[in-house]
């Protein structure tokens, strides 16, 4: 095998490929990159047990032939790399790279050993990847971290009809974000599955500037295809709690008011809250009033605003969770749907939401 190559055009296609490798494997040869050059193409290759990922670039292709070499190594050196054209070359045992002056060997692991990678799962559509890639980023800051609960770690990806919902939760907040897609006319079954949550954010991210996206689903997993990018992954056994019942809120009171001056209204009260201690918002007819702090180290400060409600009302947010919040909604104002002190709200994107946030407010300043 041989061919030549840009070395920007390698390392983003090496680093694309890399992300699903295993940090620790029995398996030595799944640490491993798959290069095949043929037809002035490159394929890059890796998996895993949970996930597989492959990319197609443009190369100058001497001699076809394929090459399996430890991933993160290519990596390492791909990121030292000299601008410009690159060689690589089987020579023996080992592949070797040249960039200029600079000139790398790395040796050869046994393409035997190599598992078959996965099939793309059935086609069920099209997505546009950079409304699919806004829309996860939205619900994933909701995801949960804890291993101990799988299942929460994950983004629910629900299809029906022309309708996508995605959703995540960790059991104190609770974000849900719709948008359109495109189903496969043949192929109008509802789907409701759970995606690991940090592997649909790496997919969605490289799929942002690469337009309409295929979405491919079986039972076991999920797929995207688009211009040369392949990905899979497995889904999460178990479902999220459904969000219908939390939604619901009956009767409330209804604030509305600008979301950026909000923002960075509640990042500059919290700088004295200690911990995760809370942020205080009083709800006037025509005003909030942001409050955080104990005894003389307080701050605070007033935003205009729309309420509509009781004469006052005082709920209070971990200030973390509530600028997560904010910082996904992606409109210039931002509504509050409001119980109560130390109950649920919701934060929407509008008066007809695309994206809801709900939130646990916690027991008010003293």
């Amino acid at each position: 095998m041989e061919f030549r190559i840009d070395s920007g055009v390698l390392t983003d296609a090496v680093a694309w490929a890399a992300r699903v490798l295993p940090a620790r494997s029995p398996m030595p040869v799944l640490g491993g990159l798959l290069l095949e050059a043929a037809d002035g193409r490159l394929r890059v290759s890796g998996l895993d047990h949970e996930a597989s990922a492959r990319v197609e670039v443009e190369a100058d292709t001497a001699v076809e032939g394929r090459a399996l070499v430890l991933g993160r190594r290519l990596l390492d050196i791909c990121k030292v790399l000299p601008r410009g054209l690159t060689e690589l070359s089987v020579e023996g045992a080992r592949l070797s790279v040249t960039s200029g002056d600079a000139r790398f060997g790395l040796s050869l692991l046994p393409l035997d050993d190599y598992p078959a990678p996965p099939a793309l799962p059935e086609v069920r559509g099209l997505v546009d990847g950079g409304a699919f890639a806004a829309a996860v980023g939205q619900v994933a800051v909701a995801a949960g971290r804890d291993d101990s609960l799988p299942v929460l770690t994950g983004i629910r990806l629900a299809l029906d009809g022309s309708t996508m919902t995605l959703a995540a939760t960790d059991r104190y907040r609770y974000a849900v974000r719709t948008l359109e897609w495109k189903p496969e006319a043949d192929v109008g079954e509802p789907a409701d599955v759970v995606v690991p949550a940090r592997r649909l954010t790496e997919i969605a991210r490289s799929l942002a500037g690469a337009g309409p996206a295929r979405l491919a689903l079986d039972g076991g997993s999920i797929g995207f295809e688009s211009d040369g990018l392949r990905t899979t992954t497995r889904l999460l056994d178990g479902r999220l709690p459904r969000h219908d019942k939390l939604f619901a809120l009956g009767d409330h009171a209804l604030a509305a008011t600008d979301r950026t001056p909000l923002t960075e209204a509640v990042k500059r009260v919290a700088v004295v809250a200690e911990g995760d201690g809370p942020v205080q918002l009083t709800f006037t007819p025509t005003s909030i009033h942001l409050q955080a702090g104990y005894e003389d180290d307080v701050a605070s400060q007033h935003l205009p605003a729309t309420f509509t409600g009781p004469d006052t009302l005082t709920v209070a947010f971990n200030p973390g969770y509530l600028l997560d919040a904010l910082n996904t909604l992606d409109t210039p104002e931002v509504h509050f749907h409001l119980l109560g002190p130390g109950q649920r709200a919701l934060l929407t994107d509008g008066p007809n939401p695309t994206h809801r946030h709900l939130l646990m407010s916690v027991k008010p300043l003293v």
